[in-house]
């Protein structure tokens, strides 16, 4: 499998949205990360999923990685989840046919939302360690790790490992930091900051004011969602509770769900082998249907 080449989508307030292709010439699959994330994050499972003879599209959501800094600032969940209905409507455009999608946690409820809001837009959804009812202690945690360091950032690499280390002790770490250089942007200060626009942390319109709401506003509508859904959930995750995924899962009435053993939140970054194979197995069931 060749590397992947560039596209670009426009958002909907017409903002630059930067994205990976991944060609295997069948049928579209977005990828759309975390919250704090890149695209970079997905490239392990993009490339197998286009070894399947799929196109793997992993987009850098706004304010994230390479796509644009918003000047509104608008970094809400209906923000985002804005600009995936845009990206989902120009795919099926540009190759004729509606694509699935795979969003981790902000990404996955950004294209829940896309879904019922709008929809239907997709041919099958895998939701990544998220549901609409979430644990309100994991979501301070995962928002306390990313703001601490928001404006001091990292002398070097090394540093930004031993912060990520301390957060995620149950992770292997690695033995090269490049794939942790490519999520982290180089100041002229020289110092390393994540990747996102600050603004996405501050303010009236942004993820930490809304973030549970936003949620608990989708739940009357999963009874109403008939697509194919698969949600993988971390065995260990501090956010989806077990009792959540199977609530969900109860509603939804085409959904299903498997646990990742040794995985929390970051499902795809602590078990990736693991992971890869429950969504392929649900994508090629789609695909071959």
């Amino acid at each position: 499998m060749s590397e992947p080449h560039r596209l670009e989508f426009s958002g909907a307030e017409d903002n630059r949205l930067v994205a990976d292709f991944w060609d295997g010439r069948g049928h579209p699959v977005l990828f759309f990360h975390g919250g704090g994330q890149t695209r970079r994050a997905w490239d392990l499972t993009a490339r197998r999923v286009a070894q399947e003879g799929m196109r793997a599209i992993t987009v850098d959501l706004r304010g994230h990685g390479e796509s644009a800094w918003v000047e509104s600032g608008r970094y809400r969940f209906s923000d985002f989840a804005d600009d995936v209905a845009a990206i989902i409507r120009q795919t099926a455009e540009r190759f004729h046919a509606a694509p699935s999608a795979v969003g981790a946690s902000l990404g996955g409820l950004s294209s829940l939302a896309a879904e019922v809001r709008n929809g239907p837009l997709l041919e099958a959804l895998v939701l990544v360690d998220i549901t609409p009812r979430m644990d309100p202690d994991g979501v301070a945690k995962i928002q306390g790790f990313m703001a601490e360091r928001m404006d001091e950032g990292f002398a070097t690499l090394e540093d930004a490992a031993d912060a990520i280390a301390s957060y995620l002790p149950h992770r292997k770490r690695p033995r090269s930091l490049e794939g942790l250089r490519k999520n982290l942007r180089l100041g002229e200060d020289g110092r390393y900051r994540w990747h996102w626009d600050p603004a996405f942390m501050r303010g009236d319109n942004t993820i930490n004011d809304n973030a549970r709401e936003f949620a608990e506003g989708l739940i009357g509508a999963v009874p109403e969602l008939h697509l194919p859904v698969l949600l993988v959930r971390g065995m260990n995750s501090e956010l989806v509770q077990e009792d959540f995924a199977r609530e969900f899962v109860e509603q939804a009435p085409n959904a299903s769900y498997v646990d990742v053993s040794g995985a929390g939140h970051m499902v795809a970054g602590d078990k990736n082998d693991l992971f890869c194979n429950a969504v392929l197995e649900f994508l090629t069931d789609r695909e071959a249907a």
